[in-house]
């Protein structure tokens, strides 16, 4: 229940932000190149879950325009997942980090609004090296201008059957 009402607050705070903006919309410009910086506050779920409550992280992303409504993505940066206390023993989980390395598309489906989706693998990173690859699927629904790129997004890291995710806001700015 608790993450059903961060998520209705997220959700209301991103709509409230589409409808108040005064900044001139633009989708996308075909055959240009735009990088973004982004911050990533998320919820872990799944797996992830049992050993974390929040998550923070970074990503850059390098998108190409190819038409004024379509455009490819290549997204990386690192997420942290940071660690709880295990109930049965009072000591705290291992924090782990994953970086991911995702590719996909933006399609902007109404004025400055898009559905975006990217596919890539995630590499966990422990205090004992770096954990094993997982397959990462991330679909995202977002609102952009020539500056900023807001967009709730979750991301789903497989490996073997044993999955885990997050639900994730992230707030970039573009040059």
């Amino acid at each position: 229940m608790k993450t059903l009402s961060k998520l209705t607050a997220l959700a209301f705070a991103a709509t409230m932000l589409f409808f108040t903006t005064t900044a001139r919309a633009q989708t996308t410009t075909a055959n240009s190149l735009r990088f973004s910086l982004g911050l990533e506050t998320s919820d872990p779920t799944g797996d992830a879950r049992i050993g974390s409550h929040f998550s923070l992280g970074g990503t850059a992303r390098l998108q190409y325009g190819l038409s004024d409504h379509f455009a490819l993505t290549l997204t990386s940066g690192a997420y942290h997942f940071f660690a709880t206390i295990n109930p049965a023993t009072g000591q705290r989980y291992n924090s782990y980090g994953v970086i991911p390395i995702k590719a996909g598309f933006k399609a902007f489906f109404a004025k400055s609004i898009y559905f975006g989706a990217e596919a890539g693998i995630g590499r966990e990173a422990t205090d004992n090296g770096y954990g094993p690859n997982r397959t990462l699927l991330s679909p995202a629904l977002g609102w952009a201008n020539r500056k900023w790129d807001i967009a709730i997004h979750y991301d789903n890291f497989n490996s073997m059957g044993d999955n885990y995710g997050l639900v994730a806001l992230r707030t970039a700015y573009a040059f």
